[in-house]
């Protein structure tokens, strides 16, 4: 009787994919099995019904499933009696770890009916939802390598994850109050006494009412703990941020639902739909305005919310009609805390009760943050409900080699290739923090463990002194590093991540970000680059303009607005025409002998062209965030938050006039700021709104980089661009540049999976070293130690 094969690869182990099968087969009266194989899943089909158990199969996927390819061959021999769920082949098994799911709606359920063996349960969890990565020691990923390991099934649970027709078949965190984990709260602080339990029934309901009563808790989640307050209380959010010594980065929140958002937040169906996805990110979303403290998002017009995404968070909330703050559990600078132990020594000084409960976390996976541009989801950081999900290498790419990509200094991600896949990590942060260096060794071995991963190749970014550079380096010993240039691996990734083959023709790479080490030697930053996977080649620039105090200046905005000044008109011309404005007297007060001599000859003051710089030299000029920023990127955050929306229009004002310098004997074309400082500073003068300024600098750069685009890709057979780097997170800007260039018939380009600030570096450096083997290999040349530099 003649049947058909199946083979289906994607995100089909670990997520009720081989019931769903098995339920649906049934259901049609199909004969055969499925089972999990080293290249995904295969199931056998026997029925006149085949056709249709696709079709549904592709329609009613478990939740968590994803489908990336489907083979079917037809098979003979006779029919099995009925179907069933084999074991697993024998075999090599490309391991596979999902990410943590937010609680499913069959399970959120279960926690509110009286009536239901896990009524109010704060662990429960089926294969549709719940830990997956923030709980795995080990492979292959199953109970006993998982912080669940101490904890027996008792007989209900037992035969849930035993019985195929149940959605907790083969469920590896399946608890429930009779043999899983639980709850508590704790004093912290001088006069607690660690580990002693409050003495209350519902522990749950305590962190609540202490957090209305304008209290700050400690939270434990699923991937670290978390610092949760009233935030509709000034007071408190303002005594969470002097404690964790956070001045003026946003806050997280929480909300039980999407009404309690809509009170203080602007909620379309994409971004709705974010925050109720598995993934369930903090969503950031336009702000009603004076509904919440300012303290909440100092400066900004927008908020970082999320949903609750465990039935414990469900659970603590049900009862609050407000948002919450839940912030990382941490002191500002520090990693997050995950062990309760370490968060009773850490956090006594910031929360005064602690929600705590005995599920160990065994890898810290911090809240991703996601915003919705263009209708399009963007990653700004992707870790809980995403890492370690892999992303498919696109056509042409040899899925035989296994790369490690170590990434960049800030935002570290490393990525992993192995089978034709790119593993990238969880943000981990900063690699100059100690604990955030440590954290980068826990997951390098757990990575190399769960997906059997023996790299014979190492990536990095080209800076020699960054730390991740030097990591890649004493990882290879005398194996080969492939050095990726920034901008490169910035182009690359966004590439990777929109499928474009290995072999496709060169793309339009802008790279607009803060710093990164150039062909030459200078810091780039605001990049025209003709990119393919295997090299690139600069084909234009913003302007390079000094650095005086190298990274000070990243820290200091107001150094930068010299050096433009400096560059675009000259002290002689400023004060002749703008002494009066405070600007002049903030910059006339710095040691500008000094700076002058600095920027005269080079000394700590490097050349360059970084986008970011211009955007703090910019809010400077205009009194935002002038001496220091807080956090990476303020001073451009307020700038962008101050625009106003109505100045927007062509027929609202004018853009500033940014000047494409054509080619010349002396090099390539350049976008010059000079004539825009005159322009700001004579609005400035005359009394114009910071929001109309700022409306008008992100027209007026938009304008010039689209020119500058039309003018490379004129005359070429490049059609398409490729925006990436961390000032394209800007919505105003990324906006306006995509439909500008899509105006002009040029297909564009952009970030969705990986961010498109450094986050999503690893990425494009992963693809870049296995399109180099490739090109090494064609042309026979040796592996040498040292490419791309």
């Amino acid at each position: 009787m003649t049947g058909e094969r199946l083979v289906i690869r994607g995100q089909v182990q670990g997520v009720g994919f081989r019931p769903a099968v098995w339920r649906l087969a049934r259901e049609l009266g199909l004969a055969g099995d499925v089972r999990n194989t080293g290249d995904g899943v295969e199931i056998r089909l026997w029925g006149e019904g085949r056709a249709v158990f696709v079709e549904r199969l592709r329609a009613e996927l478990p939740a968590l499933a994803e489908i990336e390819a489907l083979e079917r061959t037809p098979i003979s021999g006779p029919a099995p009696a009925g179907f069933d769920i084999l074991s697993s082949a024998s075999g090599r098994m490309r391991s596979s770890v999902t990410p943590d799911a937010a609680t499913c709606p069959d399970c959120l359920e279960e926690i509110r009916d009286p009536r239901a063996h896990r009524f109010r349960y704060p662990f429960t969890n089926c294969t549709n939802c719940g830990p997956r990565f923030s709980i795995v020691r080990g492979a292959p990923y199953d109970r006993a390598r998982t912080t669940m390991r101490d904890f027996s099934m008792c007989e209900t649970c037992a035969a849930e994850y035993g019985d195929p027709a149940d959605r907790r078949f083969h469920a590896q965190p399946i608890a429930c109050a009779v043999c899983g984990p639980e709850v508590w709260i704790e004093r912290l602080g001088d006069h607690a006494v660690p580990g002693e339990r409050l003495e209350t029934e519902d522990a749950l309901g305590a962190a609540c009412d202490a957090i209305l009563e304008g209290r700050i808790v400690a939270v434990k989640g699923i991937g670290g703990f978390h610092l949760a307050c009233d935030a509709t209380r000034a007071d408190v959010v303002a005594l969470l941020r002097e404690r964790k010594r956070r001045k003026s980065r946003a806050f997280a929140m929480m909300a039980r639902d999407p009404d309690v958002i809509r009170r203080h937040a602007h909620v379309g169906a994409e971004e709705e739909a974010l925050l109720m996805s598995p993934a369930a990110p903090v969503v950031l979303l336009r702000a009603r305005g004076g509904t919440l403290p300012d303290a909440v998002a100092p400066g900004l017009d927008r908020l970082g919310f999320m949903l609750p995404h465990t039935p414990m968070h469900h659970l603590m909330l049900q009862e609050m009609d407000r948002p919450v703050v839940m912030t990382s559990g941490n002191i500002s600078g520090e990693p997050q805390c995950t062990a309760n132990d370490d968060a009773r020594k850490r956090l006594a000084g910031v929360a005064g009760l602690a929600l705590m409960h005995n599920r160990d976390i065994a890898n810290r996976i911090d809240d991703s943050v996601a915003v919705v541009v263009a209708g399009k989801p963007r990653m700004l950081r992707r870790a809980r409900g995403y890492a370690p999900k892999p992303i498919a290498l696109p056509d042409g790419f040899d899925d035989t080699v296994q790369v490690l990509a170590l990434g960049s200094e800030l935002k570290n991600t490393f990525c992993l290739i192995k089978d034709g896949q790119a593993v990238v990590s969880q943000h981990m942060g900063d690699l100059e923090n100690a604990a955030v260096h440590a954290d980068v060794e826990h997951n390098l071995a757990l990575y190399g463990d769960l997906y059997e991963h023996t790299p014979t190749v190492f990536a990095v970014d080209s800076h020699p002194d960054y730390l991740s550079t030097k990591r890649g380096h004493a990882m290879a010993g005398d194996g080969q590093v492939i050095e990726v240039q920034h901008h490169h691996a910035h182009i690359a990734a966004c590439m990777a991540e929109n499928g474009l083959p290995l072999d496709a023709g060169a793309v339009l790479g802008i790279a607009m970000d803060g710093l990164g080490l150039g062909d030459d030697g200078t810091m780039w930053g605001g990049e025209f680059l003709a990119c393919t996977y295997r090299g690139h080649e600069r084909l234009a620039s913003l302007k390079p303009v000094a650095l005086p105090g190298g990274t000070a200046a990243v820290r200091e905005p107001w150094r930068n607005l010299y050096a433009q000044i400096m560059a675009g008109m000259g002290w002689a011309a400023f004060a002749g025409q703008f002494a009066r404005l405070d600007v002049f007297a903030t910059l006339d007060a710095k040691p500008r002998d000094t700076l002058d001599a600095m920027i005269r000859t080079g000394t700590n003051s490097p050349l360059s062209s970084s986008c970011g710089r211009l955007f703090d030299a910019a809010a400077a000029l205009v009194g935002l965030c002038p001496e220091r920023q807080d956090y990476e990127g303020q001073a451009a955050i307020l700038f962008e938050a101050a625009l106003d929306p109505a100045a927007m229009d062509e027929e609202a004002g004018y853009a500033y006039p940014f000047a494409i310098a054509p080619r010349g004997e002396k090099g390539l074309p350049q976008i010059d700021p000079a004539a825009v400082w005159r322009a700001m500073l004579g609005d400035l003068a005359s009394g114009t709104p910071v929001g109309i300024i700022s409306a008008r600098f992100h027209r007026g750069l938009a304008k010039a980089i689209i020119a500058m685009a039309k003018q490379l890709a004129t005359g070429t057979e490049i059609g398409t661009v490729a925006l990436s780097g961390g000032c394209f997170q800007n919505a105003i800007l990324l906006t306006l540049v995509e439909d500008g260039l899509k105006d002009a018939g040029l297909h564009v380009i952009s970030h969705s999976k990986v961010p498109a600030n450094d986050g999503g570096l690893s990425l494009g450096q992963a693809a870049v070293a296995v399109a180099m083997l490739s090109e090494q290999e064609k042309a026979h040349v040796p592996r040498n130690s040292r490419t791309d530099r």
